[in-house]
């Protein structure tokens, strides 16, 4: 056994001296050791990838979820302004509706996810440009025997940014990030015009289906009036069945309308990003309009520079295109300082064979033999072509203005003739009622006197949304809610 313990001492010494490695060797190995460990200790702070699969049932849980009057919506509400005593709402108009829009359609998130990106990319471009490191090692076969046959260089190679190009960089971020920015609140001012149009269209069909039921129920006492008339042989067949023909136009119109309501709904529900089901359960604002003639919205006036003023300092998309006009120039700048190259810096290290060297190095692109000159052409092509379409831009949005006011002068106008002739149609009513006490007429003429009431009525009730529906229009050209512009009345 002692012999055995001797044997393997003995092979143990004769390997240890075998590996032993020269002086040379060691510092290489404490060199490479010194480059390494920092690399290996970055490393531990690398992230790692973590799989995130779409869920679409968690997604669809979610949507169904929603609720207009769930805590997280009422501290929404109070943190905008709405008084908690109020909460929840009892009556949702316009602007509750449009605080609603906001806070559930999704479209604002995809809006505030593409702003984050410009964010973050705002960032990534101030980052400076990063140094990286070069090494070799290397082993000859020593044939002379007079040198080391070991070879181990070390550079860090340093890029320098000239011409301010970083700042440039970072500008042209900022300007894509406030694009996006703006983006979000483009897409709320849309969301807005379209849940205002779609509540207009509710209301506008729930006083179609009242206005059409009196109409039903009129022409129904008119084709019992004619019934009785031609049992008794005072009337015709034809005028029967004229006034029958008039109650199926009618009745065919009012389930028209009553099955529009569910679409009409819907869309909203749409618009709001909240279920269906939902919606049908919120008390939507009834729609009030005035039938004198007195208190007409046309008494309400606009000046037509107000408004052209108004959509070339408010529109967001004439702010957008500035944006996108700024990154033009951003760009053109960019090109311009490539002009000028980066250089890279190079100190480097190296022992080779026995010798130890320093250097240091320069290197640079040659970007002087053409200057740059196609890339800043296209630059400030780009350039041009923004500032054509910022002047298209304010040409079309002069022109809308301009159509915009016609249109709401006009609905005006149509809406005051129509309460005039109610007005004279329910004078006519009051005094075909009175010759009826009288016994100077029959109920059929008061009857048909009522109907003609309805119809006149129901001409208001178009006009009146077709204002509503211009005011949208002028708003959504505007971009900002028209009382605003008002110093005189309301124009609803």
């Amino acid at each position: 056994m002692a012999q055995l313990k001797n044997k393997k001492s003995t092979m143990w010494a004769q390997l240890n001296f075998s590996i032993q490695p020269n002086s040379d060797i060691k510092a290489t190995y404490k060199s490479t050791l010194l480059i390494c460990l920092p690399l290996l200790l970055v490393a531990c702070g690398f992230e790692q990838y973590i799989a995130k699969p779409m869920d679409t049932k968690a997604i669809a849980l979610k949507i169904e979820a929603k609720n207009p009057e769930s805590p997280q919506f009422q501290q929404f509400l109070i943190n905008n302004g709405f008084s908690p005593e109020h909460l929840p709402v009892k009556q949702w108009d316009v602007n509750a509706l449009t605080y609603c829009a906001l806070f559930f359609h999704p479209s604002l998130d995809v809006a505030r996810a593409q702003w984050r990106v410009a964010e973050t990319a705002t960032l990534a471009a101030a980052i400076k440009p990063t140094p990286s490191i070069n090494s070799y090692i290397a082993h000859s076969d020593n044939a002379n025997d007079d040198i080391s046959p070991f070879a181990f260089g070390l550079s860090i190679d340093v890029p320098i940014d000239l011409a301010n190009k970083r700042d440039i960089r970072i500008e042209n971020a900022k300007h894509l990030s406030q694009i996006a920015k703006l983006e979000i609140a483009q897409t709320a001012w849309q969301l807005r015009n379209l849940v205002a149009q779609s509540l207009y269209e509710v209301q506008f069909n729930q006083q179609q289906i009242k206005l059409l039921t009196q109409e039903q129920s009129f022409r129904q006492q008119v084709v019992a009036i004619y019934q009785k008339r031609v049992d008794l042989g005072a009337a015709s067949n034809i005028e029967l069945s004229t006034v029958k023909l008039q109650l199926q136009i009618s009745t065919a119109e009012l389930n028209a309308a009553q099955q529009n309501k569910l679409v009409l709904l819907s869309k909203l529900a749409s618009h709001l990003g909240l279920p269906l089901s939902k919606v049908e359960t919120m008390p939507l604002l009834q729609d009030a309009y005035n039938t004198s003639t007195e208190n007409s919205l046309s008494s309400t006036q606009i000046k037509p520079e107000d408004i052209n003023r108004s959509a070339l300092l408010n529109r967001l998309d004439i702010r957008i295109a500035l944006e996108r006009y700024a990154t033009a120039e951003a760009k053109l700048k960019l090109e311009i300082a490539k002009q000028y190259p980066d250089i890279t810096i190079s100190p480097g290290y190296a022992y080779e064979f026995g010798n130890q060297v320093w250097s240091l190095g320069l290197s640079s692109l040659l970007t002087l033999l053409n200057k740059n000159k196609l890339a800043i052409a296209e630059a400030k092509q780009l350039r041009e072509v923004e500032a054509a379409q910022f002047e298209a831009l304010q040409s079309k949005v002069l022109a809308e203005a301009s159509a915009a006011n016609a249109k709401l002068m006009q609905a005006e106008q149509a809406l005051a003739q129509q309460q005039k002739l109610y007005a004279h149609q329910q004078h006519n009513t009051q005094r075909m009622a009175q010759r009826l006490a009288a016994g100077e007429i029959d109920r059929l003429e008061l009857t048909f006197s009522k109907l003609e009431d309805v119809i006149a009525e129901k001409n208001i009730v178009l006009a009146h949304f077709q204002l509503k529906t211009a005011i949208n229009q002028l708003e959504n050209m505007l971009q900002q809610p028209i009382n605003t512009l008002i110093t005189k009345g309301h124009l609803y």
